[in-house]
């Protein structure tokens, strides 16, 4: 049943009876929240992969645009005392994908306030030789801290178990950041918050991302239709793709984040592979289209901070970008929800806390029951912009990883591997969203 929490679906088995906000209908112009995500990708992939030429862009474009917005003291402090390129245990920025509706273009949605549907830390090791960009579901259950929203100067009190979107409107920007601390025991001077604008420019700027589709995909609420085989998105292909829930996995929210890092993996590897950093004009497109849908913690609005983050990532593999998803069982409360795997949790949060280099294993890549390379010849998605919907589920069960990229998930003798049931993958494996 709807409350202000947001979306209601099952967990683990989207429901029949919607609840009344205008986002989960079956109408026409709807933009979910997988659109956050888009710009998501966009701002990982300006931020992550580029050399000196695009900070430099990104530090112009930071001395006359983006909005900011302070974290909490301890925080702040880090942020303007740390040299991000050589933060001791290693550098965390938090990226949140808000779904608020407020100046978003061609919305006609009545959806009050604002949640962070989808929220990313991204952990870079000292060495800078790895970066693991950990998801955290949004119907997640999780201890959430007193905090003020610095929109209307309500204050919400501590919460036991509360649900994870619910933080961003409870306190902005930094109140998310202090659950994420609290849940993980990291400290994060950084983050940025994205809203929907930005992903049809972003597939734009750079020709389409080519993602690979092991089963067909038929989504009649996103209006998603893709053939078995690989397809150029861009613009509101694109778009659709990173939405669609019904039309991946067993339809559920968390089988979502598995098929979008299948896009993500490819979005990264394309930007690595092809010339595209060394394209000035690709470059300010890409760099335009993330900071212009940006609010940035005032430690990471700073010119150094971007140039000297670029530095850090300049060579990195996409062999060691890992994309996982904070692990998760169901609430046995409400199916509705999920609360934390302790077990999982806590080694994947030493690791990041002591900067292990870590590894995934070949089986639990976000894979689902399919494991073939398609046959069928490259084409061009076509699908529209249309219906939103959001629920959660079970993870890992919309991708599925070609079998030449087996070798590339084996964990390495100097790498950590954590527990199995940990989901996710290497950016450089050329994984398949697999159809519903």
């Amino acid at each position: 049943m709807p409350d202000a929490a947001g979306d209601r679906s099952a967990t683990r088995r989207p429901r029949s009876n919607r609840g009344p906000l205008a986002r989960h209908g079956r109408l026409p112009r709807r933009r979910g929240w997988g659109t956050a995500l888009g710009v998501l990708a966009a701002a990982v992939a300006v931020v992550l992969v580029s050399g000196t030429s695009v900070a430099a862009i990104a530090g112009a474009q930071l001395a006359t645009s983006p909005k900011t917005v302070s974290l909490s003291t301890d925080d702040q402090k880090v942020a303007d005392t740390a040299d991000i390129t050589a933060m001791k245990g290693g550098a965390n920025i938090l990226l949140i994908g808000s779904d608020t509706r407020i100046g978003q273009f061609d919305s006609d949605e009545d959806v009050q306030g604002a949640r962070n549907d989808v929220t990313m830390l991204i952990h870079i090791s000292q060495d800078h030789q790895q970066l693991t960009a950990v998801s955290f579901p949004r119907d997640l259950m999780v201890p959430i801290p007193a905090c003020t929203n610095p929109a209307t100067g309500t204050t919400y009190p501590a919460s036991s178990s509360a649900m994870f979107n619910t933080s961003l409107g409870n306190g902005g920007v930094s109140c998310v950041v202090d659950t994420v601390e609290n849940l993980t025991g990291l400290t994060i001077p950084y983050a940025g918050l994205i809203t929907f604008d930005g992903v049809i420019d972003m597939s734009n700027a750079l020709g389409g991302v080519d993602v690979c589709v092991a089963e067909p995909i038929n989504d009649t609420y996103t209006g998603l239709h893709l053939t078995a085989g690989s397809h150029n998105l861009q613009g509101s292909d694109a778009l659709a793709f990173l939405r669609t829930r019904h039309g991946v996995g067993d339809g559920s929210d968390l089988a979502r984040i598995s098929s979008q890092q299948v896009f993500l993996s490819a979005l990264l590897r394309k930007i690595t592979s092809d010339g595209t950093l060394s394209n000035p004009v690709t470059l300010y497109k890409l760099a335009t289209a993330a900071l212009q849908n940006m609010t940035l913690s005032d430690g990471l609005a700073k010119a150094r901070t971007i140039v000297g983050l670029a530095t850090t990532l300049r060579g990195m593999s996409t062999s060691n970008m890992l994309f996982v998803q904070y692990p998760v069982v169901d609430d046995p409360a409400d199916t509705a929800r999920v609360i934390v795997s302790q077990e999982a949790a806590h080694a994947l949060n030493v690791a990041l806390q002591t900067d292990q280099k870590t590894s995934l294993s070949d089986s639990t890549t976000g894979r689902a029951s399919k494991d073939e390379t398609p046959t069928s010849t490259s084409t061009t998605g076509t699908s529209s912009a249309a219906g939103s919907s959001t629920s959660s589920g079970s993870s890992g069960t919309s991708s599925a990883a070609s079998p030449s990229s087996a070798s590339t998930a084996t964990a390495s003798a100097s790498a950590t591997p954590l527990p199995s049931s940990i989901t996710g993958q290497s950016a450089n494996e050329q994984t398949c969203s697999v159809g519903n």
